[in-house]
């Protein structure tokens, strides 16, 4: 019984351990958004899952200036509504065919209110978010990369 007992815990720890990097692999948590344009820091995005939906919304809007910001050029029930606490991401669900992705919902750009398809994939072992806007098709969009803060 000793001897089975190391092989045992070693296994024991090593599958807690593969159990914890897989649960970091999945967009839930708080990430940093990047300004395309400018490369400066934006905002804080929580995204958490209820029963296997995915959805985001603002925590904090990092410029100073736009702490204050509304949807103002939203069109849909977030018309004006305070962009922090706003759900900016809707409807995401993990791939059946692809293990890495999370799509069939919908994102939000509050500076000009439009709604797109998503696309999420973790990165470098979910330290990083590969988030993909777009019309129609993936190919008809542009892609974020998203820093994980927590």
């Amino acid at each position: 019984m000793h001897r089975s007992f190391w092989p045992s815990l070693a296994a024991a720890a090593f599958l807690a351990a593969a159990g914890s990097s897989c649960a970091q692999t999945t967009p839930v948590g708080v990430w940093k958004t990047i300004d395309d344009k400018s490369k400066k820091e934006k905002s804080l995005i929580r995204i958490t899952e209820t029963g296997g939906v995915l959805s985001g919304k603002v925590e904090k809007i990092l410029d100073p200036e736009a702490k204050d910001a509304k949807c103002d050029a939203c069109s849909d029930e977030r018309k004006n509504l305070p962009v922090v606490g706003l759900t900016v991401i809707r409807n995401v669900r993990h791939n059946d065919k692809d293990a890495e992705l999370w799509d069939g919902g919908d994102i939000l750009d509050p500076k000009t209110g439009s709604v797109y398809r998503v696309r999420m994939k973790p990165l470098e072992g979910g330290s990083k978010l590969e988030v993909r806007g777009y019309f129609g098709a993936p190919m008809f969009g542009r892609s974020q990369t998203w820093i994980r803060i927590e």
